[in-house]
């Protein structure tokens, strides 16, 4: 939360209006609450990104429930949630307005100790789809990014898991080398190569999309 205020308060000093809401996304009441703060700071909600996201790597076979439940109710239920609290709000303000989300390119292949992750994230792109069809008739549009390896906070946990559950003197920085060779671009992304897709979905360039899974992979995933 500590990070979110600081950010509300960069935005702050830029000259914009900002607001940090704490809220448990799997709570359909704290999420009302938080599209209810932001209409009264804000007069009305035009954007939605729904980027809240938890992972864990585990074996199927080892899996405890409470990691596949926590995976789905965080990314999956949670999106739900949001979205539905703000595409009733978009539509009480006459309609128009655009949804982005965040899966995964994990929504879009299988891999050993991410059954749960890729499953939530699949369930993602399948209900961006859906809704999308269902919210065309209000001009709010639906889309989701799935982004592939992105240098971050999270990617620095799975390197440390992987390692340690491949057991073989694989070590985090070895093992994303192997990630940066698998990548048809050379690299790994980065935070700004998801942020400029989400801007750009965000905005009046791409009113004609809707329903879309856009990979941002470096070139890993190249299927629809």
């Amino acid at each position: 939360m500590e990070e979110a205020k600081q950010t509300a308060k960069e935005i702050q000093l830029l000259g914009r209006k900002s607001l940090a809401v704490k809220v448990d996304v799997t709570k359909k009441s704290q999420v009302e609450q938080m599209v209810r703060e932001t209409v009264q700071e804000f007069g009305r909600i035009d954007i939605l990104m729904s980027n809240a996201g938890v992972s864990s790597m585990e074996f199927v076979l080892d899996m405890p429930e409470e990691k596949w439940d926590l995976n789905m109710d965080v990314n999956l239920k949670g999106m739900f949630l949001c979205t539905q609290a703000v595409a009733k709000r978009m539509i009480e303000q006459g309609g128009g307005g655009k949804i982005v989300c965040t899966a995964s390119m994990a929504g879009k292949t299988g891999a050993p100790m991410y059954a749960h992750y890729n499953a939530s994230k699949a369930g993602v792109i399948a209900y961006v789809k859906s809704i999308a069809l269902e919210l065309a008739p209000y001009k709010i549009n639906v889309n989701a990014i799935c982004p592939g390896l992105i240098s971050t906070s999270m990617q620095e946990r799975e390197l440390k898991w992987t390692a340690e559950l491949r057991g073989d003197g694989s070590t985090p920085e070895s093992i994303l080398q192997e990630y940066i060779f698998f990548t048809p671009l050379g690299r790994i992304g980065q935070p700004e190569d998801v942020a400029k897709v989400a801007v750009f979905l965000a905005s009046e360039d791409s009113d004609f999309m809707t329903g879309q899974a856009i990979n941002v992979t470096g070139g890993i995933i190249t299927t629809c």
